[in-house]
């Protein structure tokens, strides 16, 4: 059974995308619940941030290691900043499904807005010279 891609260790897009996945730094699926994404964060902040570290020295987070977890550090925190807004959220999955749409679909044509114009034949407007008129205020 292959795993879902909320879970793979990649946070990426497919095909090179730089938008992040946010569900997979959280280790949530899309669907997940605000409550679910809260629990998540702080479960892995509990595991990850350097002053709840079950008293390790510091020299151990130093190094490639700590680094990474930095990094990890870093993405989780993104995530929830993203994910616990609803409004920021939805647009969040919008970029994030047409990024996927595209992928999918690979280059082609694209859809462009266009503006339809219609002329009005019986309302045209006339445009004429200014008359200037003389007043009090000349």
């Amino acid at each position: 059974m292959d795993t879902p891609h909320w879970e793979k260790s990649d946070r990426e897009v497919p095909d090179g995308a730089s938008l992040p996945d946010h569900y997979a730094a959280l280790r949530v699926r899309p669907s997940a619940s605000q409550q679910e994404i809260a629990r998540a964060y702080r479960a892995l902040m509990r595991n990850l941030h350097p002053d709840v570290d079950g008293g390790r020295p510091p020299e151990s987070a130093a190094g490639e290691q700590g680094a990474a977890r930095n990094d990890d550090l870093l993405l989780i925190m993104q995530a929830f900043a993203v994910l616990r807004d609803p409004g920021r959220r939805a647009a969040y999955d919008r970029s994030r499904a047409r990024s996927q749409a595209v992928s999918h679909r690979g280059p082609g044509p694209q859809s462009i807005p266009v503006r339809h114009v219609r002329s009005h034949t019986d309302n045209t407007i006339r445009i004429t010279p200014v008359r200037w008129e003389s007043g009090p205020w000349a």
